[in-house]
This record gives C-alpha cells, sequence and structure tokens, in this order.
C-alpha cells in the first residue's frame, strides 16, 4: 500500500460512512460511550468496519471520535483513554489489513478554547496528544480531525498532531453548521476562511468538511472553497435533512441520490469521498460504483501515438461524409428525435415509429446506448436496422460504460464497414442508476479520450499507434451539460470535446433559457455547432423525476410550478409540449438544431413539438 498522500495523487479516495449511526442501528443506546465500544465489544467494531470494507471502501475511521479525556470524562472513562484510542486503532488495522488505510479519528474537545471558554491551550494540547499518541502506536496511516467548528482549535489539534508524529498526515475537516438562507453569504464566507486558513497552515496536508448538510450543500461549500485550496480536498457529507415536496416531507439523500453528487463532487475537484452521519455501508457501495470507475476514464483521456513513423491519412471531408455532416458543414437547421431501443427483440414497431418520423420531415434518429444502464437490444443493431429499413439516418450513441478500449475501437470499425458514420460520443450512465447497480462499468477513457480516438481512426492511426489500411470517415458529437452544478469544469470539458476533434454538441434537456445562452457565450470561442436537448414534460411527477433522478438535468423551479397546477393529463402533456416550443423559439438564433426526446417513445409529442421551427 503506497503511503497516503501519494495515493492521493493517482485519483479519488473512497472513505467509509458513519459509525454512530451504526453502532446505534445495531442495539447501542445513544446513553452510554460508543468509543468505550472498541472495547467492550470488538467484534461488534470489527463487524461494521468489515461491512464498509466489503462496501469498497478504501478507508476506514477508528472508533475513536469522541474518545478524549474531556468526552470521557462524562462517561466515568477519563482513565480509558489510552486503552480506547489504542483498541480501537488495533481493530481497525486488523479488518483494514495491508490493503485499506486506516484513519485515526479525532475530534473536538467538547470545550471552549481560552480566552472565549474555561478550556485553556494547554489542557487542550495535553488532550489531544494523549489521544493520538494511543492512535498512533495502534497504526493508523494518518490523522483525521472531524466536525471542528471552531477554527482555532482544528489548527491547533493539526499542530499537536504533526508533533507527535511528523511523518503522518494530518487530514483537517471542519463544520460549518447547517445554511440558512437568509444568511447563506455569511455561511459561504465561514467555510472560505476556514479553508484559507487551512490552506496555510504546515502541519495540514489534506482539507476537508464533513458533517451537519447533506450533499446538495457539501457541493456548494466545495465550489465556494475549491479556487483558495491548492491542497486535496475531502467531502463527507450528512445523509441530509427532508425536503418538503406536495406537502410531504422527503429524505432525498438516498444511497443513489448520495452516489449521483459522488460524481459532482469529483467534477468539482474533491480528491476524497465519503460519508458522514446517517450514511451507511450501501451509500458508500454506490458512491463507489458511481465515482471510482469514472474517474478511471477521467484521469485517463490523453491517447498517445507511440510510432513516430505512422504516416496519418487525410479524412473524408466532413460535407461528404453523411447527410448530417453535409447538414452540418452548410449550416442547415438540424431536427432529430431520440428513440430508444425496445427492451426486447421485435424492432418492428421501432421502425415504423422511425418511417412515420421521417414521412414527417425528420432527417435523423438518436440511437441510444443502454440509457440510464438499461440493458436494451444493442443500439448498433437498431441503427443497423434503422439504416437498412428506412431513409432516415441513424445517429449512434457510443458509451464507454460497457467496454474496454480494444473493444470500443472494435466496434467502431464495424460502425465504419456498416456504413454507421454518425456518432454521439458519451462517457455514459454509471451502473448504480439502472437495474443492475452491482455491474462493473469498464470506463477506461470518458467521451474526451474517446473522441480524441475516434479521431486518430479518422486519421487512420489505431489506439495502439499503428497504422490502418483504411481510415475511417465519422462525424463525431460530444453531449455538453449547459447547467452543470460544476459549470467551470464543464466549460472546460466542453473546450477539451472541442479540442479533441468533435464535429457538433448536443446538450442536456434544457429548461433555462437564460442560463443557456450564458453558457453558449462562453463556449462560441470553439466554434463547434451546437443541438439543442429537448425533454418535453409529461407531467409534474416527470418533471420531478427528471429533476431530482437524472444526471445532468435541472428543471427551474416556476417550470415545476408551471406543471404542477394540472390535475388533468392531457392538459400536463400540452403544457409541457408548449414549455418546449417556448424553449425552441427562444433559443432558435443560438443553436443548429434541436434534438427531441419524447417521454415514453411517444413521436405525437415529438412532432407536435417540432412544428414550432418549421
Amino acid at each position: 500500500m503506497k503511503p497516503y498522500l501519494e495515493r492521493l495523487q493517482e485519483g479519488v479516495l473512497l472513505f467509509d460512512g458513519a459509525m454512530g449511526t451504526r453502532l446505534y442501528d445495531k442495539g447501542v443506546f445513544v446513553n452510554r460511550s460508543f468509543d468505550e465500544v472498541s472495547l467492550s465489544n470488538p467484534s461488534l467494531i470489527k463487524e461494521i468496519h468489515s461491512e464498509y470494507v466489503q462496501s469498497g471502501a478504501q478507508a476506514i475511521e477508528t472508533n475513536t471520535f469522541g474518545a478524549n479525556r474531556i468526552k470521557l470524562k462524562g462517561f466515568n472513562l477519563n482513565d480509558k483513554v489510552k486503552d480506547i484510542n489504542l483498541g480501537a486503532a488495533k481493530v481497525a488495522r486488523e479488518v483494514a489489513g495491508s490493503e485499506v488505510y486506516v484513519a485515526g479519528a479525532v475530534g473536538p474537545t467538547g470545550e471552549i478554547l481560552a480566552p472565549l471558554g474555561p478550556l485553556s491551550i494547554e489542557e487542550a494540547s495535553f488532550c489531544f496528544r494523549e489521544q493520538m499518541e494511543a492512535l498512533v502506536d495502534g497504526g493508523v496511516d494518518l490523522i483525521l480531525l472531524e466536525t471542528f467548528k471552531n477554527i482555532d482549535e482544528l489548527l491547533l489539534a493539526a499542530k499537536i498532531s504533526k508533533n507527535v508524529a511528523p511523518h503522518i498526515p494530518v487530514q483537517a475537516q471542519f463544520s460549518v453548521g447547517t445554511p440558512n438562507l437568509d444568511h447563506y453569504d455569511e455561511y459561504r464566507k465561514q467555510a472560505i476562511d476556514f479553508a484559507k486558513q487551512l490552506e496555510l497552515s504546515k502541519y495540514v496536508d489534506v482539507i476537508g468538511f464533513n458533517c451537519s448538510v447533506g450533499p446538495g450543500d457539501s457541493l456548494e461549500v466545495l465550489l465556494s472553497i475549491r479556487s483558495y485550496v491548492t491542497k486535496p480536498i475531502s467531502v463527507m457529507p450528512n445523509a441530509g435533512y427532508p425536503k418538503k415536496i406536495e406537502d410531504r416531507y422527503i429524505y432525498m439523500a438516498t444511497p443513489d441520490y448520495f452516489a449521483e453528487y459522488a460524481n459532482r463532487f469529483v467534477d468539482a475537484g474533491a480528491t476524497i469521498i465519503g460519508g458522514c452521519c446517517g450514511t451507511g455501508p450501501e451509500h458508500i457501495q454506490k458512491m463507489g460504483v458511481a465515482a471510482l470507475s469514472m474517474d478511471v476514464g477521467r484521469r485517463h483521456i490523453e491517447l498517445k501515438i507511440t510510432a513516430e513513423d505512422v504516416q496519418t491519412k487525410t479524412p473524408q471531408p466532413l460535407n461528404e461524409r453523411s447527410r448530417l455532416g453535409h447538414y452540418l458543414n452548410e449550416g442547415k437547421w438540424i431536427e432529430t428525435v431520440e428513440l430508444t431501443p425496445p427492451m426486447g427483440t421485435d424492432l418492428s414497431t421501432y421502425i415504423n415509429k422511425a418511417n412515420e418520423l421521417y414521412t414527417a420531415g425528420v432527417d435523423f434518429i438518436n440511437v441510444p446506448d443502454g440509457p440510464r444502464a438499461s440493458s436494451r437490444i444493442s443500439a448498433l443493431v437498431a441503427s443497423l436496422h434503422l439504416q437498412q429499413n428506412t431513409h432516415i439516418e441513424p445517429i449512434f450513441h457510443m458509451c464507454t460504460r460497457d467496454k474496454n478500449l480494444i473493444g470500443l475501437q472494435s466496434e467502431l470499425l464495424g460502425c465504419e464497414a456498416l456504413g454507421l458514420r454518425n456518432m454521439l460520443l458519451i462517457t455514459g450512465d454509471p451502473p448504480k442508476v439502472g437495474r443492475y447497480p452491482d455491474v462493473t462499468g469498464v470506463f477506461d477513457i470518458d467521451s474526451i479520450g474517446l473522441t480524441s480516438l475516434v479521431e486518430r481512426l479518422n486519421q487512420g492511426v489505431d489506439l495502439g499507434g499503428q497504422g490502418l489500411p483504411q481510415n475511417t470517415n465519422f462525424v463525431k458529437g460530444a453531449g455538453i451539460n449547459p447547467t452543470s452544478a460544476t459549470l467551470d469544469t464543464e466549460i472546460e470539458r466542453v473546450y477539451k470535446k472541442a479540442e479533441a476533434g468533435c464535429d457538433y454538441f448536443i446538450t442536456q434537456p434544457i429548461y433555462d433559457v437564460e442560463k443557456m445562452i450564458s453558457f453558449l457565450d462562453k463556449i462560441k470561442e470553439t466554434k463547434v455547432p451546437v443541438i439543442l436537448g429537448v425533454w418535453p414534460l409529461a407531467s409534474y411527477r416527470n418533471a420531478l423525476f427528471l429533476h431530482n433522478e437524472v444526471p445532468g438535468v435541472t428543471i427551474p423551479q416556476y417550470i415545476l410550478d408551471r406543471m404542477k397546477t394540472h390535475d388533468d393529463k392531457e392538459q400536463a402533456r400540452e403544457d409541457g409540449i408548449k414549455i418546449s416550443r417556448e424553449i425552441i423559439k427562444e433559443m432558435k438564433p443560438f443553436i443548429n438544431g434541436v434534438q427531441i426526446s419524447p417521454p415514453f417513445g411517444r413521436i405525437k409529442t415529438a412532432l407536435d413539438v417540432l412544428k414550432v421551427s418549421k
């Protein structure tokens, strides 16, 4: 196992979740010391650690958050500080072995530091030193200072930790409380102030925050502090607090919801992710599935030609590669409808829908590749049937989730041989969002890397740097998300996709026109044509699902409120179509076409929306 800080340079690291929550779930009452359970029932602590390791945690925390002299005194255990911390560290080390890191958890003393409170600097220093020495003796890999709300106490604890063991990394995590909408700026300023001071401290190796807030607010904290921090950042939110939806309080931070935010944390610059109060092994397992596999692709997007003497070929002109290439080259308005391949093997209805769309004047059909991590008939097979049995031209989605680089290149060469040249190159939804959450995603590369690979094939060079007998002639597009929660990162990725050779972009479904126009202004220097993604809303419930459950989709509150007014299904559907028409009408001067994704595959809805662009 590499030293902790060295490992962090290689990509995202997954921590465990809550210890106290699990102890309570397993029958330990709140009126006793949770830390003491490491002595009285070490097998129970071992069981919890094992649950997290089996769920994919790459680092586990010792059961010692409150195991300092001051807090233990309330349970008449202040003479057991060394025994509790040493025992907890040894239990965690036994479970972790040599494959998982052990973080010695140290929380605040529970008293206010002088001069504002009764606890002197000397007393606090002794308290921290006593606990940390026992943890180091127990074999921890790092000291984790967590849930500190007083920056002076946190900085003191970091200093003591380095005095005790200069060679052991210090991960200092603060907590700034639950944000109040009326004082959100103060909340953000406090987080920034904490981060700045930790960045300057020579005793702190990793900066982070945990507890108090759920995933959504944790993302806001991360976005606020990241420009002030050069050290690795850790994010460990609570399971959250309820939101009021349709007069009901619903806890949004389900394991799936947590997993969705895991990728957002990584996109926003987090190196370490995990969970705090209320989270369990399932939260951690789904975070890992969502973030760790995709992180591999994020970090391997450059494909380098190894053979210096390979002669590249000139691709066929864009105008001649396909009808889509001609439209893009000539600046013609593009209309495409997304049709998801069926679950079964019968493609007759699929072909009939395509013919109906072509008769109505639609020239292209987007063919998704396992959307929402679903297992359907092959998108390649569906695209081939469209090409053979209709006059419509397919746009074949290819995602990096299900195939390694060898498989991706083989499929691309097969597409060229079949004459399927229109590609939308995407990373793909992680398996956790579908019905097969335990399936492994491949993600050798992300969509940027895949675009680079296709561009190389178009130049007659394969992924190994070998020359091909014939070059491919693909028209390659990529997805973009103008309403991304991590907008700076998204814009950076858009420019990388353009640099990799993208011929066009298709946006995620857009409902906020102002944000879309602002985004287009920020990416205009790419000079890549943009096709607007449009997803007509079918109902208020459908709108809520898209907003809360579909990665990359954000619906403004005023549209949610508008859809909420409809009790009749048909009225809701008609207003959903009207909203889509309004968006297209406003956006038409700024875009090169539209892609309609009709709910439930209802092509009448798509055609009703497209009437506005005629």
